[in-house]
């Protein structure tokens, strides 16, 4: 049963949020003097490097570095002061603020039985509730090690406003207030120490334009403190909190991989264009290659990652790609009611996004005490044993002719698809980056003693053998007119997907899987993908990906000409 805070406890908390910006104890204008000192030494250090802040400038940074396209998988994960009231999903500091809709209970009248009016009780009174009490960052790294991952991070600014890192430019950090630690500080060390990357997101170029801004409510209160939260401030200034909260955490976390959120359009360029060769001058000064990821293509192809929004490609396509997906189902922050999805979807889904040239960062939703479910630790390790097994047709692989073949085939691209249930005729395929081996993995195991692939063809024999990557020993094998047929033993060597190592085949499509991709790849370059999944083009970003292109070989902006097989 729900029940309502005491007015005891809602009063203290609400009238400490409304003391003047002098009862703090820092003041606006020192966060303000912070913000302009790092926005002028962000000035300085984009033009101090190989990399210029403009867009021909930023075309020659490496955006795919092979360590990106060899470890295929990395953990990251919604939680900040959101995940406090376990209801809904991560958009709660927008929805609570929003009045009941038709068929459906709302945020605000949970906000309102649990806590109050959210001019009573804002989403800033939640912030000392977000305590993390329990997180043990080193705890969190052995899991992502274990998981298979080969990079990971925090969301560490979602649309709410609230960095999860000891900040100097904003109140609202969780050095200062809630857990009282630099989380992303105790992160970047405990990630790095098991020898992995680390990334940092970020969702908060829509925060000045995010919440509902409605009389009498904090979203619109002329207190200068909760302005540095709910920012409702000039545009201005928003854009240059934006741009230096990201030098801020560049400086101080040195992340490997920066991922961003789809609204990036509503900052200026100069600003992206600032960010951009600040990040890549200071990776040229630590001696590394760094990775940028955008959703709907918002940053030119030469400069960073396309991101899909729990989505896939159809097809195999001819640019590498990333995958941001959850472990649950509703919501990317912890709830008390969330669902966790299976080990085999979340496998088939990873392992058909490899072999359409694309990368996983899969999302995990931790409690506000800084714990993991054990559900969600279950199923980390249980992809953790499965890349152990096979991660040889995983890591270090690069896409083979075609990505597969079966019956289950998604019907379209884009961002929030369903996943399929898929079968043992559902086939993928791998390759090694020398081009000797080639991995065909079953999505379930197959029925009777053999399966024959349909699309591959093999040509040529040399000291050829087939394994099953868990199985000891070699498998039988038959070919009859250039078809393989491959024996299966009588024992699964574990569960969920099955990975057939092939070494000593020259191997091509079928000619009728051959003119297919033929007619794929046509189709990429008649009609390339530079609109939002969705199909709402986002004008603005095709403008500037179509000018940054003047002067390039070819105008496709979703296509890496020099990708071939």
């Amino acid at each position: 049963m729900i029940m309502k805070k005491s007015l005891l406890f809602v009063l203290p908390l609400f009238l400490a949020s409304q003391l003047p910006a002098e009862a703090n104890n820092l003041s606006i204008d020192h966060y303000q003097a912070n913000i302009d000192q790092a926005f002028e030494k962000m000035a300085i250090g984009a033009e101090a490097g190989p990399f210029k802040p403009n867009w021909e400038s930023l075309h020659t940074h490496n955006a795919i570095p092979d360590w990106f396209l060899d470890g295929k998988i990395g953990i990251y994960f919604h939680w900040g002061v959101y995940s406090v009231p376990e209801y809904g999903n991560e958009w709660y500091p927008n929805y609570m603020h929003c009045k009941p809709g038709e068929g459906r209970r709302s945020y605000y009248e949970h906000h309102v039985e649990t806590y109050g009016e959210p001019d009573e009780f804002g989403y800033h009174d939640l912030v000392p509730l977000f305590k993390a009490e329990k997180f043990d960052a080193d705890e969190w790294a052995e899991l992502f090690k274990a998981s298979g991952a080969r990079w990971a991070g925090p969301a560490a600014e979602h649309h709410d406003g609230f960095s999860m890192w000891g900040s100097d430019l904003t109140p609202w950090n969780a050095r200062d207030k809630g857990p009282h630690k630099d989380l992303t500080g105790l992160l970047s060390v405990a990630i790095k120490k098991q020898g992995l990357k680390f990334v940092t997101s970020f969702h908060n170029e829509r925060t000045f334009k995010w919440y509902p801004r409605i009389d009498g409510w904090p979203t619109t209160t002329s207190d200068p403190i909760l302005q540095f939260l709910y920012m409702n401030i000039e545009p201005e200034l928003y854009y240059q909190i934006f741009q230096t909260k990201l030098g801020e955490v560049i400086d101080k976390y040195q992340p490997d991989f920066i991922w961003f959120d789809s609204k990036m359009d509503l900052i200026p360029d100069d600003y992206h264009q600032r960010f951009l060769a600040y990040y890549f001058n200071k990776a040229k000064e630590w001696d590394k290659e760094v990775v940028v990821t955008t959703k709907k293509r918002q940053y030119p192809k030469e400069v960073a990652i396309f991101d899909y929004e729990k989505g896939h490609s159809e097809h195999l396509t001819l640019f590498p790609w990333l995958v941001d997906d959850t472990i649950g189902s509703g919501s990317w922050s912890y709830t008390s009611t969330l669902k966790i999805r299976e080990s085999d979807e979340l496998l088939d889904d990873f392992i058909d996004a490899v072999s359409k040239n694309g990368q996983l960062l899969l999302n995990i939703s931790p409690k506000p005490d800084g714990t993991i479910p054990e559900d969600q630790k279950e199923r980390l390790l249980e992809i953790g044993k499965w890349l152990k097994i096979n991660g040889e047709a995983i890591y270090a692989t690069r896409p083979w002719l075609e990505y597969g073949e079966g019956p289950n085939r998604l019907d379209d691209e884009g961002v929030f698809q369903k996943s399929l249930k898929y079968t043992a005729e559902d086939i993928r395929y791998t390759r090694s980056k020398d081009n000797k081996t080639l991995y065909v993995t079953l999505l379930d195991w197959p029925e009777g003693e053999s399966f024959s692939p349909e699309i591959l063809q093999v040509d040529a024999l040399s000291n050829a053998k087939v394994e099953l990557l868990g199985h000891a020993g070699e498998l039988k094998y038959e070919l009859n007119d250039k078809k393989l047929s491959i024996h299966v033993p009588d024992s699964k060597p574990f569960k969920y997907a099955y990975s057939f190592k092939l070494t000593g085949f020259e191997t091509s499509l079928t000619p009728a899987a051959a003119a297919q991709r033929a007619a794929t790849i046509e189709s990429f370059k008649l009609n390339p993908p530079d609109k939002h999944p969705r199909g709402d083009k986002d004008k603005k970003m095709i403008s500037r990906e179509k000018n940054a292109n003047k002067g390039t070989s070819g105008n496709l902006p979703l296509i890496v000409e020099s990708f071939h097989f």
